[in-house]
């Protein structure tokens, strides 16, 4: 592939190691998301970050995101909490109109830590009293992860955590978390578009990182029907420490410069 070529998948930004790099780990982190629940878009979110400005990286992952996540909720459509799927949706809404007014005001390191602790928070705290059976608290986790995502990008964990508290089998929780994150990606690529983003620039790319992800998904659900629901809940939970981690580290570290 000649160089003009390189640079119609990747822009000026991305050498072409770094444009290979991205769709294998398109694939690679879809898998892990597809096998454990959550946790590959944040991942592939920090590598993003290491390779292109953050400006770019929100918009751009959201996309490859979106069809990511579609991918998953087209393969487990007739596991989702639908009840769950129409509260969050609803909420969704609402949290990216009210983003929608300060997109470029918030920022983007203290959004981070704050994400971080929450999903601790909901991973070894108290569980909060709002119950799976409360439409305030579907509604309530829609608005507020959707409103983060905005600003942050990876709200996986954060959604993973809401439904965390739910106590899903491990089929249920994949297409319920999946069926979230679609809607929410939707928003915020609807959201990028009307203040201007030009995905068009990076659509090749993306098509790319999407087809990647859409074998990883495969890959990742078939190693999802062969591991326990307690070993899953399990790797869950410490993926999303981890991750979560890493989150807050990169904000403090970005408070400290």
């Amino acid at each position: 592939m000649d160089l003009i070529s390189w640079q119609f998948l990747g822009g000026d930004l991305l050498s072409p190691i770094s444009t290979i790099m991205l769709i294998v780990v398109a694939g690679f982190t879809s898998m892990i998301s597809a096998a454990f629940g959550a946790g590959g878009g944040l991942m592939l979110l920090v590598i993003m970050a290491s390779m292109l400005p953050m400006s770019v990286v929100i918009p751009v992952h959201g996309l490859v995101q979106l069809g990511s996540n579609a991918n998953r909720f087209l393969f487990t459509f007739k596991h989702i909490d639908g009840a769950m799927f129409m509260y969050f949706s609803l909420g969704g809404v609402i949290g990216a109109l009210v983003a929608s007014t300060i997109v470029t005001s918030i920022p983007l390191e203290l959004m981070k830590i704050v994400v971080a602790a929450f999903v601790l928070y909901l991973l070894w705290g108290v569980t909060p009293k709002l119950r799976e059976t409360s439409k305030l608290w579907r509604v309530l986790a829609g608005l507020w992860t959707t409103f983060i995502s905005m600003f942050v990008g990876a709200s996986g964990p954060l959604v993973g955590s809401c439904l965390y508290v739910n106590n899903y089998n491990k089929l249920k929780f994949t297409a319920t978390f999946s069926s979230c994150m679609t809607v929410q990606h939707t928003l915020k690529a609807i959201l990028y578009g009307a203040v201007g983003f030009a995905f068009w620039q990076w659509l090749p790319l993306v098509m790319l990182m999407i087809l990647s992800g859409a074998l990883g998904t495969w890959l990742g659900l078939k190693l999802l029907h062969r591991i326990s629901s307690d070993k899953f809940k399990k790797i869950f939970r410490l993926v999303l420490t981890v991750l979560s981690l890493q989150l807050a580290w990169q904000g403090i570290m970005a408070f400290s410069i």
